[in-house]
């Protein structure tokens, strides 16, 4: 059908609309790695617009010369996997148990989820609760506090409740199947969208976490890779971190490990974000 005058122009505007957020969007990303690769001395003087000049890695060879940056990947990725695979468990049985129209004293238990909400005790009786139970200066106590969201559980026992027929789970129950063995072949299955996208704000939120390993993690074999880059990134705007260049050109290339740092830092979670995005369409989980 062919369209009219002002649908075409309606076309147009929205294209142009369209490729301006992406340009808004790509641009930061574009602009974060060209300052990576470039020659320190450009990237000081703030010559990189777009692409890279005179291109360079000597950021990344300094970045990646320290011992501590492979020690903080492993530490991170080992974090993530372990408090992701922990959290899923316990977020998706949480959510289903309140799911169930039948559970006993629901309400009580919801309002318990949706107190922590509104209302934190803070970081003082975070501290003193790390503390008590021993798990000071370990992956625990940077895993275990960042474990389950009160949000997060609201919104997979709601997608439970709205996708997924109560009585499917009433028939598997005539049929002679207990709750878990519902859980486990009739609910999960039907879950693959939401348990994508929860787990990829999962491992995105370990990921980019460094505040609990901050404030509860003193050894420095124990950092998650983000604090590792923080205490690269402040060494980098000291003097003396390098001996074998002079103060300015240090200064310069302090810039430029700013930005190889930050690559370094997201490029993981950049890779692996295309294989979720099919689960978000239209704005909504599908």
């Amino acid at each position: 059908m062919k369209m009219s005058k002002g649908e075409k122009v309606f076309e147009y505007v929205n294209l142009a609309l369209l490729i301006l957020i992406c340009l808004l969007i790509l641009y930061p990303l574009i602009y974060i790695i060209s300052q990576s690769f470039s020659s320190p001395q450009d990237v000081y003087f703030g010559k990189v617009i777009f692409f890279p000049k005179h291109l360079s890695v000597k950021a990344y060879k300094y970045v990646f010369d320290k011992s501590e940056i492979w020690r903080g990947y492993l530490n991170t990725v080992i974090y993530t996997v372990i408090g992701t695979v922990m959290s899923m468990v316990l977020l998706f049985t949480a959510a289903f148990a309140l799911s169930r129209k039948n559970l006993v004293f629901r309400r009580f238990f919801m309002t318990l989820f949706v107190i922590p909400m509104y209302f934190s005790g803070g970081i003082i009786p975070l501290y003193i609760l790390i503390d008590s139970l021993g798990i000071m200066n370990t992956m625990w106590s940077f895993i275990l506090p960042s474990l389950l969201s009160s949000y997060y559980i609201i919104l997979v026992r709601t997608y439970m409740s709205s996708s997924i027929p109560f009585e499917l789970q009433e028939s598997a129950m005539i049929d002679g199947a207990n709750d878990m063995r519902i859980f486990a072949t009739i609910v999960l299955p039907l879950c693959k969208p939401i348990v994508a996208v929860m787990m990829l704000f999962s491992i995105v939120g370990y990921w980019n976490s460094y505040f609990n390993a901050l404030i509860f993690i003193s050894d420095e074999s124990k950092f998650p890779l983000q604090l590792v880059l923080q205490q690269i990134l402040l060494q980098s705007d000291t003097l003396g971190g390098v001996t074998d260049v002079s103060n300015a050109e240090y200064a310069m290339m302090s810039e430029a490990i700013k930005y190889s740092s930050i690559v370094v830092s997201t490029l993981p979670i950049l890779l692996a974000y295309p294989f979720f995005s099919k689960y978000f369409e239209k704005g909504r989980v599908l």
